[in-house]
């Protein structure tokens, strides 16, 4: 367990580290705080080590108010602000690595909208994203790759409204659907695992402007 400096105060997180050299550094965000979403969330987990399989060093970390995470839930602004301050620690430890963003359900929604804002992140990843009910300004006009993972049976944002969304994104991006999985991927955690190494196992970064 590490301490990411926060603007609440100290946020618990956790490393996944590559077996060898690192080829990025990935953010990842974890579901809606006041409904038990944590970094130790089942896709969370699960995905932190697909992450790490494909050679990705992995900050997880709680969000304020979560765990042992200072503060207290700030409906999104906070959170972002946090989901900053740990893109600012994985830039400060991996000077010159790529860096993604990542993230599940509400950590979704942070991490597509963060990443997408941030210049220093050149790829972002939204697991079951939450479309119908944020505002995803920023990664509908954002020119970075965007990788979308969604259940077919989501029983809270239905896989129709995230094709939509999916169809206003700029190129380059990716959608896959994981036959009769709910929002929590429930008994499927770990083919949202397999679905992050089939999609970016063999990604190559290029330049976005």
């Amino acid at each position: 367990m590490i301490a990411v400096p926060g603007p609440a105060g100290p946020l618990e997180a956790l490393l996944d580290r590559p077996d060898g050299p690192v080829r990025a550094a990935v953010v990842f965000a974890h579901p809606h705080p006041q409904y038990g979403g944590s970094m130790h969330t089942k896709v969370v987990f699960q995905g932190a080590k697909a992450f790490a399989r494909i050679g990705c060093e992995v900050l997880r970390f709680n969000f304020r108010g979560v765990g042992q995470s200072e503060g207290t839930f700030d409906y999104g602004d906070g959170e972002m602000a946090d989901f900053r301050a740990a893109l600012d620690f994985m830039a400060a430890r991996s000077p010159g690595v790529p860096i993604w963003a990542a993230g599940m359900s509400f950590g979704a929604w942070v991490a597509l909208e963060a990443g997408s804002a941030d210049p220093r992140v050149t790829l972002v990843v939204g697991i079951a994203p939450p479309v119908e009910r944020y505002e995803f300004t920023a990664v509908r006009s954002s020119p970075k790759p965007k990788f979308l993972i969604h259940g077919e049976g989501d029983d809270l944002i239905a896989v129709q409204d995230v094709w939509r969304f999916y169809g206003e994104l700029a190129e380059p991006k990716e959608l896959v659907v994981i036959d009769a999985a709910d929002h929590l991927f429930d008994g499927k955690a770990s083919e949202v695992a397999d679905a992050i190494e089939d999609l970016l196992g063999d990604y190559k970064e290029t330049k976005t402007t």
